[in-house]
């Protein structure tokens, strides 16, 4: 039996129920479209399009949006830019249907992007409490933030990490929260809320948060920051959706399409 993209998007989207309002949908191609492969990525960039066509998908998932904005309209006057022509071109060439998949995944309960994070770092067994935005965990023991943060590095194959804090200070209680939410407006309250020794966020204005987290610092308190980047921390996620659609669609070839880092440190 022949399944659509849009047979695809109500079974993952089943789980997030109605969204009122959201930056999700079918953003390239059409709903009505037969599919006989599925790439899913956390971004689709020109590079994970070119492999989703030789893998010989022709669904891509994407967990952020396709022309450099959170909102699908883009950015001013990219209409006029060569960049944005020739991705369209291999948009149109492969035959590609492109559905924007990142609210919903942020609705399930546990929101899937977290708890794909927790996941990939092996600390579901010491997760106290899932929130609607963020994770709390307490590590059996004290490790240092060093300690941890090479042991994440290791997990996630990440070739460096930014931190705000003490290397060696002792840490037990830890807020996970990905994405964007690094921001002063939901970090800050989680750390004093909840008491944290340790947050590790994606990322969020640099003058925020971090500055919160330096003038603890300086006062003699003991918290820190663990920066991995949004893509870093949002990607094991999406990596749990191609496993998610693997069950769903056994009959349907799934690859999950990391996106090639773009950030290197020179």
């Amino acid at each position: 039996m022949s399944v659509t993209v849009q047979d695809v998007i109500n079974r993952l989207t089943e789980p997030a129920g109605r969204l009122e309002s959201t930056v999700d949908g079918v953003v390239a191609g059409s709903a009505d479209a037969i599919v006989h492969g599925i790439a899913v990525t956390f971004a689709a960039s020109f590079s994970v399009l070119q492999r989703a066509v030789q893998a010989g998908a022709n669904l891509v998932i994407t967990h952020e949006g396709i022309f450099y904005s959170h909102h699908e309209d883009g950015v001013d006057g990219m209409q006029a830019s060569s960049v944005h022509q020739d991705k369209i071109d291999l948009i149109q060439s492969g035959n590609l249907a492109i559905y924007r998949f990142h609210d919903a995944p942020h609705r399930y309960v546990p929101d899937m992007i977290t708890q794909g994070l927790v996941q990939a770092l092996d600390w579901e067994p010491y997760i106290d409490t899932y929130l609607p935005t963020a994770a709390l965990v307490t590590l059996p023991g004290e490790l240092t933030v060093q300690e941890i943060a090479e042991d994440i590095k290791r997990k996630l194959n990440l070739p460096y990490l930014r931190y705000v804090g003490n290397r060696s200070g002792i840490c037990s209680r830890i807020g996970i929260t990905v994405g964007y939410r690094g921001g002063g407006a939901h970090a800050i309250p989680l750390c004093v809320n909840e008491r944290l020794d340790l947050l590790i966020a994606g990322e969020g204005p640099e003058w925020e948060t971090p500055e919160y987290i330096g003038d603890a610092v300086a006062q003699g308190r003991n918290p820190s920051m663990l920066l991995l980047g949004h893509a870093a921390s949002e990607e094991p996620g999406m990596a749990c959706a191609a496993k998610l659609l693997r069950e769903l669609f056994p009959q349907i070839p799934v690859h999950y399409i990391p996106p090639v880092p773009l950030i290197q440190v020179i």
